[in-house]
């Protein structure tokens, strides 16, 4: 199992329309690429030097072959979206994560 991560840095300006974006437009639609079985939003409760609300939100897939299909047919739509709509309000970098194991 992989987790596709995505952390944000969202500027407080912007904050309740990108939160609910993602909840109500931006992860529905991720889920309904068929490529990740769940997705979760978490805050990051670490207060930024630079401001700003940070969340992680973590897709999980099947495999690392699934996720590159994503970068390929999908991500770089989605990732044109949200910079159209947030550009320079927000800042994000992903982490590509394998479960090793569960308890």
């Amino acid at each position: 199992m992989i987790i596709y991560n995505v952390t944000t840095n969202i500027h407080e300006s912007v904050h309740d329309q990108w939160l609910k974006w993602m909840q109500e437009k931006h992860i529905p639609e991720i889920l309904a690429t068929n490529k990740f079985s769940s997705a979760r939003i978490v805050k990051v409760l670490v207060e930024e030097e630079m401001g700003g609300i940070t969340y992680s939100v973590q897709y999980v897939t099947d495999s690392k072959e699934t996720l590159d299909k994503f970068y390929i047919e999908d991500e770089p739509e989605f990732h044109r979206e949200a910079l159209g709509l947030f550009a320079d309000k927000m800042l994000s970098f992903r982490t590509e994560l394998e479960v090793i194991s569960e308890h």
